[in-house]
């Protein structure tokens, strides 16, 4: 028997308001795999990305993560939308990084990486305490345990913040343009944190503008443009063949 696919989109749609945001998206990512999303700003990556973990509601289409219906069961043919309880404790699966660091500013970078594990799902201190020291180190931040957010450069911060997510042991990351906001000389420090993650065989799927990065460490390109997939495939395809005009004409202005 084949294991589920890691994420299985159907058909998905998203508006806000009358602005159609997503019109359709099919999409698959088996376990392991890694996915870079690209496409211009306001082409759906970032509120696919978080329809992933109903950070945002779908409103039609189905999702699944894992086999599983996100924010839903099915009844029959209808759908019912679970509670915010049950919500919360599936998105505890599925580690997020978003573009802004989003630390707690009163929390050191060990206390940031301690307090979900913690606090929600109540594991034991000196255990969570072990893992955040352990995962400090291999974001290379060992000795900056006990340093708060505000003593630390963008791309330390957003090192801990991969820290932090990974703390929860999650079967799936998602990360929304995590370089974005990082001055030019920090984002490597963070891609090598990213590629490290990748070789582990974390499934991961990354919203990015770094198209060096995406040919070397995806699995599949994925370019979005107006809420639709255009184009997907290796990178070998995508990024250096594009067969779509639209997919051609973004690339030349991005490499």
């Amino acid at each position: 028997m084949t294991a589920p696919l890691m994420v299985d989109a159907q058909q998905v749609h998203k508006s806000f308001g009358v602005n159609e945001v997503l019109k359709g998206i099919d999409f698959q990512v088996a376990p392991g795999q890694v996915i870079c999303l690209l496409g211009p700003s306001g082409s759906g990556k970032s509120t696919f990305l978080r329809c992933i973990n109903h950070l945002e509601k779908i409103n039609a289409g189905r999702l699944y993560v894992d086999g599983e219906l996100v924010g839903y069961r099915q009844v029959g043919d209808k759908l019912h939308e679970l509670p915010e309880k049950e919500v919360a404790r599936k998105r505890t699966e599925i580690g997020m990084v978003f573009q802004h660091f989003n630390l707690f500013p009163h929390m050191t970078a060990l206390g940031n990486i301690m307090e979900a594990p913690t606090r929600v799902k109540g594991e034991p201190k000196d255990d969570v305490r072990a893992r955040a020291m352990d995962l400090l180190a291999k974001v290379g931040l060992a000795d900056r345990a006990r340093a708060y957010p505000r003593q630390l450069s963008g791309g330390q911060q957003q090192r801990v913040a991969i820290a932090r997510a990974l703390a929860m042991r999650p079967k799936l990351m998602l990360f929304d343009e995590p370089t974005s906001a990082l001055d030019p000389e920090l984002v490597g420090d963070v891609l090598a944190v990213m590629r490290d993650l990748a070789r582990s065989g974390m499934t991961m799927i990354v919203v990015t503008h770094e198209i060096g990065f995406a040919r070397e460490v995806a699995d599949t390109v994925v370019f979005m443009d107006g809420g639709v997939v255009v184009e997907s495939g290796p990178p070998s395809e995508v990024i250096s063949n594009p067969q779509h005009t639209r997919t051609q004409a973004f690339l030349s202005q991005v490499l």
